[in-house]
């Protein structure tokens, strides 16, 4: 991956790091800061089920147990209740959850966002598809309010948020990023409601949101966080952990 490729994606996300370089700073502040090396870690993640990002998924988030699925179309958290108090039973008590939550957006070498060139194709690809295919029916005026199906149930969910904030998406300079932005905002919002509904028997919560950011494909990934902290279970305190990660 070249810098100038890093500094293609910095145009849309500033703060953007490799994925490779986010996961060693993240183990590092949880090493310096609660002190827990990997293997005390649970690790969930709630990202879109593109086959993409399993294939740009960072090797070394792996030295951490898991990681526990929750994500399904464009990363929200469709496991739940259920899915969240699951993976929180399987962490060690001397250790800590962290959960890594982020919708997922293609940017090509050329700069193009909400499309990446993927092995074995001729052409650029949507990326995240059901994002772009959301968008394209909010832009049609094809999403019915309140219309979610047992058939298309996780594509409607998708398209019922993006019809809430109509206004804000159509009226963007660039419709997929502002998209992707209100699809994060909705899967923040899931997560502290799941996270407060669930006992974790360790010691800390890490929570981190961020925008999963996928390159073509020899390009690889970037990662633009948007929010680490961890939540002290003994005496219920947030930290925020950006300035340290960002240092």
């Amino acid at each position: 991956m070249s810098n100038q490729n890093l500094d293609t994606v910095k145009k849309w996300y500033p703060n953007a790091k490799t994925t490779a370089d986010t996961v060693n700073k993240l183990l590092d502040v949880i090493e310096n800061k609660l002190g827990l090396q990997p293997n005390q870690l649970m690790h969930a993640d709630s990202m879109c089920c593109d086959d993409v990002n399993a294939i740009q998924y960072p090797p070394r988030a792996y030295e951490m147990l898991g990681p526990f699925k929750m994500g399904g179309l464009n990363g929200y958290p469709f496991a739940g209740v259920t899915g969240m108090n699951a993976f929180a039973h399987h962490v060690p008590e001397d250790g800590a959850v962290v959960v890594f939550y982020a919708p997922h957006i293609g940017i090509t070498k050329d700069g193009t966002i909400g499309e990446i060139h993927r092995f074995g194709q001729s052409e650029n690809s949507a990326c995240c598809g059901a994002a772009k295919g959301a968008l394209g029916k909010l832009l049609n005026n094809q999403i019915e309010k309140d219309n979610i199906t047992d058939l298309d149930y996780q594509m409607n969910t998708i398209e019922q948020i993006f019809l809430k904030q109509a206004d804000r998406i159509k009226s963007a300079d660039s419709q997929i990023f502002e998209a992707t932005e209100v699809m994060y905002e909705a899967i923040n919002e899931r997560i502290e409601e799941l996270v407060s509904k669930t006992n974790y028997p360790c010691k800390y919560v890490v929570l981190i949101g961020a925008i999963f950011i996928n390159g073509d494909k020899d390009m690889g990934s970037f990662c633009s966080y948007k929010r680490f902290d961890y939540i002290d279970l003994t005496t219920k305190e947030r930290t925020n952990l950006m300035d340290d990660f960002y240092a």
